[in-house]
């Protein structure tokens, strides 16, 4: 029978790790449903002190673990996006120093508390935007070593960012370590494509997922070097990388395996399709390797999205 579950903010961290204690265990593939309550207190805590040291909340938690019973390394978690509700309130922050903006903005904070009123972001007196709850922050645990929940983008997930991860979508993350250990944060009321300032609306709220299991081997999806997104429209393959050049190539090599492995393309006729329908555009702002930590909201490196519309791909 579908059981609903629901885990508070008061299990967010500021990082993935294998070492950390599950809060919930769920058997996959029989459509629970998982709500991840998350928390935008360091937001409003920038907002109050504009000063990173008066912080005593973390910053960009995800909530969780979740344990996901028969998941194995090598098996790919497959994440469904059902709904994303928020608490009446956003936030728009500029660090100094993060962000394409940086230059322009200058040393001095700017925050913003931004209401939100049903399907309406106030951004300014005289300028709104339709609501597009999108998940920022969506991973599982790696195999060695803690995940930053800021920056960088893992393959196995992390703070990516994508526009792409709302609700009616499809998140494939590769597991590494057993019982994979999903972690859901970061939640945006809206966010221009990229986020090339580094802060999109931020608000707490709440995600509801369910999960299944693809045992490997799976297709292309049973060798994912990084995580794939798929939409009622299109097929989105994440490339990592430094410098860009080499998230691009991994992007369109994910894509290519998808065509040939899963859709009965020949190298050929992929690499045409490819050649006119595979989009490509910079991810998130987070970058692929872990930053100076002298410039911790620098990017090093690059998320880059391949993307194709499924009506190019054969059942």
């Amino acid at each position: 029978m579908t059981q609903t579950h629901f885990i508070s903010k008061d299990h967010g961290y500021p990082g993935f790790s294998a070492t950390r204690e599950p809060v919930l265990t769920v058997t996959p593939g029989n459509s629970d449903r998982i709500t991840f309550e998350t928390d935008d207190a360091a937001y409003e805590q920038m907002h109050e002190h504009h000063d990173m040291a008066a912080l005593t909340a973390p910053l960009n938690p995800v909530t969780g673990p979740v344990y996901v019973d028969g998941a194995e390394p090598g098996d790919v978690l497959a994440v469904h996006v059902h709904d994303i509700t928020f608490n009446g309130v956003g936030w728009s922050i500029y660090l100094p120093g993060a962000g394409a903006l940086a230059g322009k903005m200058g040393e001095d904070w700017m925050s913003r508390r931004i209401e939100l009123d049903g399907n309406t972001v106030k951004l300014t007196d005289e300028h709104t935007a339709e609501v597009a709850p999108m998940i920022g922050c969506i991973g599982v645990a790696a195999a060695e070593g803690e995940m930053s929940t800021v920056m960088p983008s893992y393959p196995t997930g992390g703070n990516m960012d994508l526009t792409d991860v709302a609700p009616g979508s499809t998140v494939y993350l590769p597991v590494q370590v057993a019982g994979a250990l999903l972690s859901i944060g970061d939640l945006h009321a809206v966010m221009a494509r990229g986020e090339a300032t580094f802060v999109a609306i931020e608000a707490a709220g709440k995600a509801t997922v369910s999960v299944d299991l693809i045992k490997s081997p799976a297709g292309s999806l049973g060798s994912l070097r990084a995580p794939r997104v798929e939409t009622a429209d299109e097929v989105i393959c994440v490339g990592l990388g430094d410098p860009v050049q080499d998230s691009i190539v991994m992007a369109q090599e994910s894509m290519f395996q998808m065509l040939t492995q899963d859709h009965g393309y020949s190298p050929a006729d992929a690499y045409v399709v490819m050649s006119a329908a595979a989009h490509t555009e910079l991810g998130g702002p987070t970058g692929s390797q872990t930053p100076d930590p002298l410039h911790p909201f620098r990017a090093v490196g690059a998320v880059t999205l391949a993307r194709i519309s499924k009506r190019y791909l054969k059942n």
